[in-house]
């Protein structure tokens, strides 16, 4: 493992989605959401499945009319991950997905009605023991402020934002966590920075509308990267115009770079030259395919020739360095008697990945079971 300086996290309260601890220093949640239509049960059930075995601890689902929510009502029954329901102008879905034992209500306050309407909301919250996201978005801020500022600014998301807060709190609520999501990186960034100065609730992350695969993950990786170094956020959400576990891949990569938190296999390889021995991008792209259901942490170094290669597979978990025909082979930084054959490198790769994953997983179960036993 390579030696890094920690990030101080910012302090903040503590809220549940479920059973997912969000703030005071809990591992940062991952999240995705749902785009099949959530009447569309078995649709919904299955993605949400597929999320699950990705590794994302919180799912948020929309639910823009009454047919939706009693969907939803299916689909909580057929999943075991934390769910949000996201909810929009209407207080009384609100109100009976809370009943349906839904794991968080993503809300406005502002939206959703008069004062009595949005009382209604929090005391149900309350007494099914749920949180609330307040979601400020730029793309969606209250005319007045819209007429104050003219354009999205910092000061108007962190205002829009007060006001949510301040509803809440002369309800005495404080189960809640808050985001002030900006498609522009530079505002979403600064937005955040002042949120975290002025309130100590969970900050929910994200770079809204952030575009498809590549450039999504660009700019979400600069965006949340800052803040994250910052130790400003407690949960995220990358959103990109891309299958929701794109999304889950993106923000755990995302964590992995900074060593916050560690989850799957961290590829380590060079960008190649004329020096590799063998085919080093090939066998990168195919191995992540192959082994994207591996969720143990690890460092795998793939470094096509010896100038870098031994330093590197020193500081792995697995790793290989290029010689002529046959590349030498690392576990846990010692080099092996056996080498790998330079036309077979990705099944043998591939193989001996998955005996060390299986073994590092049983040793953890082992370690549990014995912390338990104590």
């Amino acid at each position: 493992m390579h030696s890094f300086i920690p990030i101080i996290r910012r302090k903040s309260k503590r809220i549940y989605v479920g059973k997912v601890p969000i703030g005071n220093n809990a591992p940062i949640a991952v999240q995705s959401m749902t785009n099949t239509k959530t009447t569309d049960v078995s649709a919904t059930v299955q993605q949400i499945r597929a999320l699950e075995r990705s590794g994302v601890d919180i799912v948020r689902v929309s639910v823009p009319d009454m047919d939706a929510a009693e969907g939803l009502k299916l689909i909580k029954q057929q999943v075991s991950v934390s769910l949000v329901a996201d909810i929009h102008f209407d207080y009384r879905i609100a109100l009976k997905v809370a009943k349906y034992g839904v794991d968080c209500l993503r809300i406005n306050p502002g939206n959703i009605g008069n004062e009595s309407r949005i009382r209604s909301v929090v005391d149900c919250a309350r007494d099914h023991n749920i949180p609330i996201r307040i979601g400020v978005n730029a793309g969606s801020l209250e005319k007045s402020l819209q007429k104050k500022y003219g354009i999205p600014t910092p000061e108007a998301l962190l205002e829009s934002a007060m006001r949510h807060i301040d509803i809440l709190d002369r309800l005495n609520f404080d189960m809640f966590k808050v985001s002030v999501k900006a498609s522009d990186v530079s505002l979403a960034v600064q937005s955040y920075r002042l949120l975290a100065s002025q309130i100590d609730q969970p900050l929910h992350l994200g770079i809204t509308e952030s575009g498809g695969a590549r450039s999504g993950a660009v700019k979400s990786a600069v965006g949340l990267g800052l803040l994250l170094s910052e130790g400003i956020g407690d949960t995220l959400r990358i959103s990109l115009a891309a299958d929701p576990i794109e999304e889950v891949k993106v923000a755990f990569d995302i964590l992995r770079s900074l060593q916050i938190r560690m989850h799957g296999i961290n590829f380590i390889a060079c960008p190649t030259c004329s020096r590799q021995e063998f085919d080093v991008i090939n066998t990168v792209n195919t191995l992540e395919k192959r082994l994207n259901d591996i969720l143990t942490p690890m460092d795998v170094s793939i470094i096509g020739c010896v100038v870098n290669g031994p330093g590197e597979a020193t500081l792995s978990t697995v790793g290989v360095t290029g010689s002529h025909n046959k590349s030498s082979y690392y576990e846990h930084g010692i080099r092996q008697k056996e080498r790998l054959d330079n036309t077979l490198i990705i099944d043998q790769l591939e193989a001996r990945i998955r005996k060390k994953a299986a073994i590092i997983d049983k040793n953890n179960r082992i370690t549990v079971h014995l912390i338990e036993k104590e």
